[in-house]
């Protein structure tokens, strides 16, 4: 390997070894912490995705997570938080790799998971599979 692409390629190796060995202890303010099930902010179902800017996987999170976020507003909470700018905030998560998406119903309890990039589409079906049956705002006219 070359420079640059050794160098993010050993600092993804770094992450996901601290991240398995529970380098860190806080989630970030308003994440439910895992095993309490307290309520999120608001009664919705959330989804939390738990990356980085940097790595190219969570890059490909970031248009679907904007429009998770932009298109089903009142019906889904959508949370980044990115563990390498905070390491700590993994740790309660118990995540092996990033991208992690969880999946957590209005109550604030964990659904189910997913390592790796997930698309809308998959996303999508995914809440559908668990019971919740999300609908895109209507475009708004000019």
């Amino acid at each position: 390997m070359k420079g640059e692409t050794m160098k993010n390629f050993l600092l993804s190796v770094a992450v996901v070894v601290g991240l398995v060995l529970g380098v860190g202890a806080r989630a970030a303010e308003s994440a439910v912490v895992p095993g309490t099930n307290a309520p999120a902010k608001t009664a919705l179902p959330r989804l939390v995705d738990l990356g980085a800017d940097k790595c190219i996987p969570c890059k490909m999170m970031i248009p679907v997570l904007a429009d998770l976020k932009t298109n089903y507003v009142g019906q889904l909470e959508v949370e980044f938080i990115d563990v390498w700018k905070n390491p700590d905030a993994g740790k309660p998560y118990n995540i092996n790799l990033i991208p992690t998406q969880i999946f957590y119903d209005a109550k604030g309890k964990e659904l189910s998971r997913h390592e790796g990039f997930f698309s809308k589409k998959d996303i999508l079906a995914k809440w559908k599979k668990l019971g919740i049956e999300l609908k895109p705002e209507p475009a708004k006219g000019k």
